[in-house]
């Protein structure tokens, strides 16, 4: 039995997850022993599966899709953000043997982007693109930039505002259809649909975009979204994948576990050059 501090990601699907590379090559670079795996865990097995990693004496656990909400669930404990948030992606053991729970999704997006791309969100007009859980959990991270405002739209137009409205108190957020987007214009458009994984693309009006605005999609692949690429054709100054934000999120979850936060540009760089090689190879 390995004497290393474990950790672990559950997810399902998990094959994919790039998270076991990222946390090891933060530990090599911050000298911490540990070991992190990749664990399919399908929803219905999630309370007994945590349990048991966590009886065999696991330190903490990532948590993706379709954990989320279960995480949040089982916490003992949780954040202000995982609060708002209503999921949880980190899940700490602390020291009397609660669990915490986590949700560094919003710093992982906010780093990325104001700190990796320089990109100034204070007075600027946001749009978020999706109604669910990646939405809710980048909303109160983004309003604690000093935006001047965000738009929710969603297909159903309902759950857009019924978002907006549990954050309201917070800040100016509003929920409305894609078709309301008619006639308006954003500086900062975030793409949180699943539209990516299947390459579509939400029905977006002409000219939403500002001049030189900025989009960002939190999902990542090989070859550009089709959300970026949409953005790039439509003037945007830059249009971005969510590679930066996974490796941020990571270093939060990292922090929060081992009190040591890991250099993120090297991993970034690393991952961004190998992404070119094989675009470059195909």
């Amino acid at each position: 039995m390995s004497l290393k501090d474990q950790y672990a990601v559950f997810g399902c699907p998990i094959k994919h997850s790039k998270s076991p590379r990222i946390h090891q090559l933060f530990a090599q670079q911050t000298d911490q022993s540990l070991d992190y795996s990749a664990q399919e865990v399908p929803a219905e097995q999630f309370i007994e599966a945590v349990k048991a990693f966590f009886a065999k004496g696991g330190k903490g656990l990532n948590c993706t899709i379709p954990l989320k909400e279960l995480a949040w669930a089982f916490a003992d404990l949780k954040t202000e953000r995982a609060q708002l948030a209503k999921a949880v992606n980190t899940l700490a053991v602390q020291v009397d043997g609660s669990i915490l729970g986590d949700n560094t999704d919003g710093i992982g997006l906010i780093k990325d982007l104001t700190e990796n791309h320089q990109v100034n969100l204070v007075k600027s007009k946001v749009l978020i693109l999706g109604a669910g859980g990646a939405s809710r959990g980048i909303i109160k991270p983004i309003l604690d930039q000093q935006v001047d405002s965000i738009v929710i739209a969603n297909r159903t137009e309902v759950k857009a505002v019924e978002l907006a409205a549990e954050f309201v108190h917070l800040g100016s957020v509003q929920g409305c259809g894609f078709s309301d987007l008619e006639h308006q214009q954003f500086d900062v458009i975030i793409n949180a649909t699943s539209t990516s994984l299947t390459g579509e693309l939400p029905p977006l009006p002409n000219n939403v975009l500002r001049e030189k605005g900025i989009c960002y999609d939190l999902a990542y692949a090989l070859e550009p979204t089709r959300f970026v690429t949409w953005g790039l054709d439509n003037g945007a100054l830059k249009s971005l994948d969510g590679l930066g934000m996974l490796i941020e999120q990571a270093a939060e979850a990292f922090y929060i576990w081992r009190d040591v936060r890991p250099k993120t540009q090297p991993v970034i760089e690393l991952f961004d050059t190998e992404r070119k090689q094989c675009r470059s190879s195909l």
